[in-house]
């Protein structure tokens, strides 16, 4: 007798049950209905989201520095981690610089800003202060002082990940000069440690279907659908260079590594959705790097090159500001010269790189912009104010691949990307388990043998803790 085939409602609940990407959509959809039909309701759904995106915030330091140490002490070689880091440099300076000119070239093709007329004057200018809170971007020196930290405690208190990555480079080049030998229990230590941190991750995304539907459901009932309509261009223009900027780096990635970009975002498209329904890529960080290691990227180069570029390659909001600053431009009738939009490209590269947790960075930087050039009025940047918040989405995506992409783009690069792994896992055939033991758990951290006076070696000491039957009187 042929077994039964589940009806299509049955199938469906269980699909809901298992897949977060249907959890997670449904959601999405909920969120838009509610927004639209309850606007007064739904904006008070917000602290769903911003909950989640607080316990999310809470375990990327402890896991960016556990797996920055684990990468470097399985790496061996302190100086392949420090040409991973120049490499990473390199490929986020080339990006976010195309990203720019890209932008530019978008805006004054189509340019959403012409015919406009507004006047300046007549903008509240003091909006921008209230969504930027009066602060500022820091200078190159400050950004780079900053970056170091001056407290142990307080890199993880502040969630500064440039400053955990330091602290966790000096902990990994430590256990490196000290030898397994000497601290044989530090290396097991924290590995247990990463896998406390991703099992916490794992119940907090349980909880991501909650979060979407609040953060969609808040952005649609205090925003509407009003301003499609009068940033309808803007938008139109924004989204549309994005995808055309990820199709160019989709080809990048290809000829570089070998890998299709299609391919990774069907791979991470509960990762993707989440990130565009709470408007924010630090949600997904966690998943993120167990996914890359799970393709094949070494764990040095997901733990250096993807944190490092949460705060250097910016490529959505990259693009974001330089259209931006042309629109405004254009909407009150300034004509920027091709020297002016150079200089626009060379302070954008500055500004962009300090943008990272500042809030309102985005409206402190376009400000910045526009007090350097002299020929806009800053008080203009206010046009931006009604239409930055439907813009996330496009800049949470087109970083977070961005990201993804400079990390199998830097692995291939240095030799620490294992291409066949990329090619089964993206084609499906070695699927991702949340649960799984990945390859930095299964096999012990390769440590030298360490060798005496004589000459002879002394077993080395394991670098996974084993169980043992324990004994009464042992």
């Amino acid at each position: 007798m042929p077994p039964s085939v589940p009806s299509l409602p049955r199938r469906a609940v269980r699909k809901l049950r298992t897949s977060l990407f249907a959890q997670v959509a449904c959601a999405l959809v909920l969120g838009i209905l509610v927004g639209k039909l309850w606007p007064d309701i739904a904006t008070a759904a917000q602290p769903l989201g911003d909950g989640f995106i607080r316990l999310i915030k809470a375990v990327i330091s402890p896991l960016v520095f556990c797996v920055v140490v684990v990468g470097i002490t399985k790496a061996g070689d302190l100086k392949a981690f420090g040409r991973i880091g120049l490499k990473a440099l390199i490929w986020f300076e080339v990006a976010t610089t195309f990203a720019l000119l890209f932008g530019l070239v978008a805006g004054n093709l189509v340019q959403p800003g012409a015919g406009m007329n507004v006047d300046p004057s007549k903008l509240d200018a003091s909006a921008v202060d209230e969504k930027t809170g009066g602060g500022s971007l820091p200078s190159t020196s400050e950004f780079i002082l900053h970056s170091l930290p001056d407290s142990a405690v307080g890199a993880f208190a502040e969630n500064s990940l440039l400053q955990v990555l330091v602290l966790a480079c000096l902990t990994g080049a430590a256990v490196l000069h000290l030898g397994h030998t000497k601290v044989p229990a530090i290396l097991p230590a924290v590995q247990q440690a990463q896998e406390i941190v991703f099992a916490i991750v794992g119940f907090v995304m349980k909880l991501a279907p909650l979060a979407v539907f609040g953060a969609t459901a808040h952005l649609v009932g205090q925003y509407g659908v009003g301003v499609m309509s009068t940033y309808g261009k803007l938008i139109l223009v924004c989204y549309a260079t994005a995808l055309i900027f990820l199709l160019l780096l989709a080809v990048a990635l290809k000829a570089v590594a070998g890998v299709s970009l299609w391919k990774f975002v069907r791979y991470t498209r509960e990762e993707m959705l989440l990130a565009l329904g709470t408007a924010s890529s630090e949600t997904v960080m966690p998943r993120m790097m167990q996914k890359l290691r799970h393709a094949g990227c070494r764990d040095d180069a997901v733990g250096l090159v993807l944190p490092t570029g949460y705060s250097f390659n910016l490529d959505g909001a990259s693009i974001y500001l330089s259209v931006g600053t042309l629109f405004i431009a254009q909407a009150v009738g300034v004509d920027l010269s091709l020297g002016q939009q150079i200089t626009v490209v060379l302070i954008l590269m500055l500004t962009s790189k300090g943008m990272a947790g500042v809030p309102g960075s985005a409206f402190l930087a376009l400000s910045a912009t526009a007090s350097a050039l002299g020929v806009i009025p800053v008080g203009a940047v206010a046009l931006l104010l009604g239409v930055d918040r439907i813009m996330d989405s496009m800049r949470v995506a087109t970083n977070l691949l961005g990201n993804c992409v400079a990390v199998f783009a830097v692995s291939r690069w240095e030799g620490a990307l294992d291409s066949a792994r990329a090619r089964k896992v993206l084609d499906g055939e070695l699927p991702f388990v949340e649960e799984e033991q990945e390859e930095p758990r299964k096999a012990a951290v390769s440590a030298p043998t360490p060798v005496t006076e004589g000459g002879n070696a002394l077993p080395s000491q394991p670098t996974e803790l084993t169980k043992q039957p324990a004994t009464e009187g042992s």
